[in-house]
């Protein structure tokens, strides 16, 4: 992903197959502290799942079968992008066709699934779902495949926990574009700035913000310093941090009542 145009009002993104903008001030200048939120919208990998590690691992090793080695830093860089976007990528990069591609790609599915089961929630993840749910209106919206999304939602025992849920197969643009969130928007009915992202990857943010809504960075796979220059406007390292900043919210009378108050 590049830069290719910035002014005052917005930033505009190039991918290699897509281009979009960014706003760069917040619609009427309105910050998190001052917005009534209505629904939480969260991310899977790394957010409510601590797999980030293993789809690198099972990534890492598909290509190195087919002879292909790839440095951490660019493993980085794809890091909240869909296994597609980045296995093809890199595999034409080499010089690979699309057929070999989606070898891979099976090859890498293979992999994960055969170590899923070692896989354990974010801490306070679960908690805090059932906490919010309580509160705000929830939906997901993640780079996952179906399949992956319906084995973790299950796994984690809150597949009724979200109202609306967007994975791969709604969408062909992967993050950082922002069609994941504006399809989870539409399917809510929500303005953008009606709702807080929770997202654990620069791409995420960035994806976030460029639909338009406010941004929670989890610290879960970048530094507070890598979610903030990608323009996240909170950033906490827990679920524990980030429930007080809410509860705070409306302890002061700022944001969502609870549901039937």
């Amino acid at each position: 992903m590049s830069l290719i145009d910035s002014h005052s009002s917005s930033l505009t993104f190039r991918d290699s197959s897509f281009s979009f903008s960014v706003a760069a001030i917040p619609i009427a200048m309105e910050t998190p502290q001052s917005r009534l939120f209505e629904a939480l919208i969260f991310d899977m990998d790394g957010v409510l799942i601590d797999s980030e590690p293993l789809h690198e691992r099972a990534k890492r090793e598909a290509l190195s079968e087919a002879g292909i080695i790839v440095p951490e830093s660019l493993f980085a860089s794809y890091t909240g992008r869909s296994d597609k976007a980045m296995i093809y990528e890199v595999a034409a990069g080499h010089g690979l066709n699309q057929q070999r591609s989606a070898e891979i790609l099976s090859r890498k599915h293979r992999i994960y699934e055969s170590l899923e089961h070692t896989l354990r929630p974010v801490p306070g993840a679960i908690e805090f779902v059932h906490w919010a749910k309580s509160r705000y209106r929830l939906a997901l919206a993640t780079s996952a495949t179906s399949r992956n999304r319906k084995a973790t939602l299950k796994s984690l025992q809150i597949e009724s926990m979200f109202e609306v849920v967007v994975d791969s197969a709604s969408f062909s643009q992967p993050k950082p574009s922002p069609e994941v969130f504006q399809i989870a928007l539409e399917r809510l009915g929500l303005a953008p700035t009606a709702c807080l992202v929770i997202e654990d990857a620069v791409n995420g943010i960035v994806a976030a913000r460029a639909a338009g809504c406010f941004s929670a960075g989890l610290t879960t796979s970048f530094s507070e310093a890598a979610l903030r220059e990608a323009g996240a406007d909170i950033v906490v390292g827990s679920y524990a941090e980030l429930k007080t900043l809410l509860t705070a919210r409306e302890t002061n009378g700022v944001g969502r009542p609870l549901k039937g108050s």
